[in-house]
């Protein structure tokens, strides 16, 4: 068992547990730290969490064609250390936590990290990013587990068109298992569509009605296409986040700005319709200054800014002997180095690259989103 400083372990999760209260359940034993920050006055409270490399699906934008070699076992953060880190950085303000992957859905105990997360003091919301193809085997023991939230990628509802974004079937299951997030009542369900310009572009007011008669929030993103050198280029089927809106207030001249979270830069409403639209300007990088975002890769490698290559490992520091105080400090010192925005972590990582033999991720399922 891991040295964790000032909680006795016990339960299945390895954290503090009185015998009579429900698995996942942790006492608040441990005093709070000072919130993360970096030296641009930024406070970060999110994390997303990778918990595996692996994907049931080949998206052409996210994956080589030729696949990569994903991590397993002894390799990746077990359900201990990720619980460790969670508790760790709740005591650091950290407020909302989001499990992604690859396909986090094909980790067996992801119902049993739903619940340790959900019962860290300190934690208010627990989301899931996932492609929806294994939603409706795990949907009711998430929500029970204590779930708040469920993005699901889509970005096509043409069959044909899915498989050939996909290289795999599935397109009806994703769209039911949307459907089925809606009904159990989860207080948030929103579906991701990465817009390519002459694949799904046609599909956006399609996307917009589906709205009408569904409480989501269907979020439009900038492409961005990776390569093995993390080298991200518009292409020829870059939308950007100001034509989508173009497009949005000519099909609806009386759509109104709406409410949503940092991250979705740009939301509206059409009037009577139950969801929403929101834009995310990822590749343009107009939300970097609202970033409160950590990102914690399968093997346990602390990302400050997803344009950047440069990591900090918790891995072996967990398993090492190191306290808390030092799993906070690495978090402290990740983020004193954040640059100001995508751009310069990108310029800083491409002069990495020319001076040092490059070993960096060859696929988003090797980050985490």
């Amino acid at each position: 068992m891991f040295r964790h400083e000032n909680v006795v372990h016990g339960g299945e999760l390895g954290v503090a547990r009185d015998d009579a209260e429900p698995a996942g359940v942790i006492q608040q034993i441990s005093t709070p730290y000072a919130p993360l920050q970096d030296t641009f006055g930024r406070t970060f409270d999110y994390v997303r969490i990778a918990v595996t490399e692996k994907c049931n699906l080949r998206c052409t934008y996210c994956m080589p064609e030729e696949g990569v070699d994903f991590k397993n076992g002894e390799m990746l953060l077990s359900a201990d250390e990720i619980q460790r880190v969670i508790g760790v950085l709740a005591r650091m303000g950290v407020k909302k936590v989001r499990f992604t992957g690859g396909e986090p859905l094909v980790r067996k105990d992801i119902v049993k990290l739903v619940a340790g997360a959900a019962n860290t003091p300190g934690i208010k919301a627990v989301h899931i990013t996932t492609n929806g193809i294994l939603f409706g085997k795990y949907a009711k023991e998430l929500r029970a587990a204590g779930l708040t939230g469920v993005n699901l990628s889509l970005d096509t509802m043409n069959q044909e068109k899915f498989q050939r974004i996909t290289r795999r079937e599935g397109c009806e299951k994703v769209i039911d298992s949307i459907k089925q997030a809606i009904d159990l009542g989860f207080p948030r369900v929103k579906v991701n569509t990465v817009v390519m310009r002459g694949f799904n572009d046609d599909e956006l007011h399609d996307f917009t009605e589906w709205t009408k008669d569904h409480p989501v929030t269907v979020r439009f993103i900038e492409f961005m296409p990776f390569d093995a050198h993390q080298i991200w280029e518009t292409g020829e089927h870059f939308l950007s986040a100001e034509t989508m809106i173009k497009h949005l207030k000519e099909w609806y001249p009386n759509i109104e700005d709406a409410s949503g979270t940092r991250t979705e830069h740009h939301i509206f409403k059409v009037p009577g319709y139950q969801g929403k639209i929101a834009i995310i300007p990822a590749f343009t990088r107009s939300l970097c200054g609202n970033c409160s975002r950590i990102r914690l890769t399968a093997d346990g490698g602390v990302r400050n800014c997803l344009y950047s290559d440069r990591e900090y490992t918790v891995r072996e520091l967990l398993r090492t002997g190191g306290t808390d105080d030092d799993v906070a400090e690495l978090f402290r010192m990740a983020f004193r180095e954040k640059a100001r925005d995508g751009f310069e972590s990108k310029k800083q990582s491409m002069m990495r690259q020319t001076t040092v033999k490059w070993a960096g991720r060859t696929s988003m399922t090797q980050i985490g989103g």
